[in-house]
């Protein structure tokens, strides 16, 4: 599984020019199932991420986590995360699980951030084109793996 978090002010996702999610502040996160991932590898990921410490304190330094500042995540499900561009001009994608495996995972994935008590957990439609529009805070974005 790969994460691309990226600390916002506010965020949001689109289909077909109607609101499938948007959180205040918080976190948005770019999710991608890789092939070879199973449900044991979700909560960890979510218990990481919703623990990390990158919110900052009165003097700046990140000492907050997202569980801390009680804020929003918006989960945008994203299988380019695993586009192998090592040979050609057309990435391959092969890294990533296929649909429907995939999309079940995503969805348990966005439901442990509700089971650790982080509220709103919003998310991306996953198979669809999405716009996605964000205020990156800091800016602050990290990458993260399983």
């Amino acid at each position: 599984m790969k994460v691309i978090i990226q600390r916002v002010s506010e965020a949001s996702v689109s289909v077909t020019g109607q609101t499938a999610g948007c959180i205040g502040a918080g976190l948005m996160l770019l999710a991608g199932i890789a092939a070879d991932d199973t449900r044991e590898k979700l909560r960890p990921m979510a218990e990481k991420i919703a623990n990390m410490r990158i919110f900052p304190d009165e003097s700046g330094r990140f000492h907050y986590s997202l569980l801390d500042t009680k804020g929003g995540v918006l989960v945008v499900p994203q299988f380019t995360l695993f586009a192998d561009t090592s040979k050609g001009r057309r990435p391959e994608f092969f890294g990533a699980m296929k649909p429907p495996l995939a999309e079940e995972l995503f969805a348990a994935f966005c439901w442990e951030f509700s089971l650790l008590g982080i509220s709103p957990v919003e998310k991306g439609v996953f198979g669809a084109e999405m716009h996605v529009a964000l205020v990156n805070h800091g800016p602050v974005t990290i990458i993260v793996e399983n």
